[in-house]
C-alpha cells in the first residue's frame, strides 16, 4: 500500500454510497439515445477524522450523503451524456471540490448493455492536491 493509501486509511472516515441507481440520457450508440438508461453509481468519499467526527451529534458537523446525491442528480439534469468517463469526470470534480473531502473513488456501470455480462463501466480515483 502507497504512503498516500495507507494515510487516507489511517486518517480518514470513509462515506459511501452503493449501487445508486438512476436513470439516466447516456450512450454513444444510436440505440442508446433512444431513452434513459440505468446507470448504478458506487461512490466513495474520504473525509479526515478531524473534518468528519462530530461533537454535537448534529448533521452540520460531517459531510451529508445527499450532498452525493444531489451532485449526482444535477448532473444527470443537465441532459444526454456520450460517455461514462465524461460523467465520472464531471462528478469528480464536483465531489472533490467539497471543503472536507480528502478524497473520492466514483464507478458507473451500465448493467443493462450487453446480455453475456454483468455491467460494463468506468471506474475513477482522486486524491486532493495540497494546497
Amino acid at each position: 500500500m502507497s504512503d498516500v493509501m495507507t494515510h487516507l486509511a489511517l486518517n480518514c472516515r470513509r462515506l459511501f454510497l452503493r449501487n445508486h441507481t438512476v436513470d439516466v440520457r447516456i450512450g454513444a450508440h444510436d440505440f442508446e439515445k433512444l431513452g434513459p438508461q440505468r446507470i448504478v453509481f458506487n461512490v466513495e468519499l474520504f473525509v479526515p477524522y478531524s473534518a468528519s467526527t462530530p461533537m454535537q451529534d448534529e448533521l452540520s458537523e460531517v459531510v451529508d450523503y445527499d450532498f452525493i446525491r444531489e451532485v449526482i442528480a444535477r448532473r444527470v439534469a443537465q441532459g444526454h451524456i456520450v460517455l461514462q468517463e465524461t460523467l465520472c469526470d464531471d462528478l469528480m470534480r464536483e465531489l472533490i471540490a467539497h471543503p472536507q473531502v480528502q478524497a473520492v473513488r466514483l464507478s458507473t456501470c451500465k448493467p443493462d448493455v450487453y446480455p453475456d455480462c454483468e455491467a460494463v463501466g468506468v471506474e475513477i480515483f482522486k486524491i486532493k492536491s495540497a494546497p
